[in-house]
């Protein structure tokens, strides 16, 4: 008898922009493609999340563009901001969007299999390129957090976050991942009930655990950071296949797939 779940899936990285896209590929297209194919294939989504750079330039245009989108789908998102972002256009075009007291995009969503914690990484404003590429938690971010892992209690947590808290193996990503990164695992581990935690930031599929928590990125939506581990160029990209990501979550376990939808044919397949 299959256990009951409740199943999660992500985005990352869609940077969308009315701009001409620099590398030719359409960051609209590419999303809708991906979220029909998830809808498709993927039975018994409870939730979809985007993990941040949900534009490229964080301009109010390209958020208008995301918001008509999203409404020609009637599909619920959950909308976090990476450094790609800007808060402030964000929130004047999405003023529904869950926020803490300190009008930090940050929220919780408890589920019958565990508390999602939603987390604001972004280090801005100012919005002060490259410095604000890196990831950051104020004081008044990683309270919060502590706060909402401390009233979780015993019930296991999934953090989301866009910036990745520990290296993970790309020299130039890691020197804009999230820089106090300590002082998140401090937190973390302090309360011993997070799960698991899943990030974007670098685009790529990459997995594993750190201080025992174990956790899962994913690829963009639009272009793929090189296999070039010593490459201090974070803006290079690559025209690998997109992806998203799929978080099954029960009593006993967390399973987590990634899709490289267009890869393949599923619908020929599923005849």
């Amino acid at each position: 008898m299959q256990q009951s779940r409740t199943r999660v899936v992500v985005f990352t990285d869609i940077h969308f922009t009315t701009a001409q896209p620099e590398n030719g590929i359409d960051p609209v297209e590419r999303f809708v493609t991906g979220l029909r194919h998830a809808i498709r294939f993927v039975p018994d989504i409870d939730h979809v999340v985007i993990t941040g750079d949900l534009t490229n330039r964080g301009d109010l245009p390209s958020y208008q563009l995301l918001r008509k989108t999203l409404e020609e789908h009637e599909t619920p998102v959950h909308l976090m901001i990476g450094n790609h972002d800007n808060r402030e256009n964000f929130l004047e075009v999405f003023p529904e969007a869950p926020i803490d007291d300190n009008q930090f995009v940050q929220r919780i969503l408890d589920t019958p299999h565990g508390r999602l914690v939603f987390l604001d990484t972004l280090d801005a404003p100012p919005y002060d390129y490259p410095r604000s590429h890196r990831g950051f938690m104020c004081d008044k971010r990683l309270a919060w957090f502590d706060t909402r892992l401390e009233e979780a209690g015993k019930q296991g947590c999934i953090v989301f976050m866009h910036h990745h808290p520990h290296p993970v193996g790309f020299r130039a990503m890691d020197t804009i991942n999230l820089t106090n990164g300590d002082a998140f695992y401090a937190i973390a581990k302090k309360h011993g009930n997070v799960r698991h935690i899943s990030c974007g930031h670098v685009h790529r599929t990459i997995s594993g655990s750190h201080h025992g928590i174990p956790f899962s990125l994913f690829k963009s939506t639009v272009g793929q950071m090189p296999m070039t581990f010593e490459s201090m160029n974070f803006q290079i990209e690559t025209d690998e296949p997109p992806a998203y990501g799929i978080i099954d979550i029960t009593e006993d376990s967390i399973i987590v797939h990634t899709e490289d939808f267009g890869l393949t044919d599923l619908a020929a397949i599923d005849r």
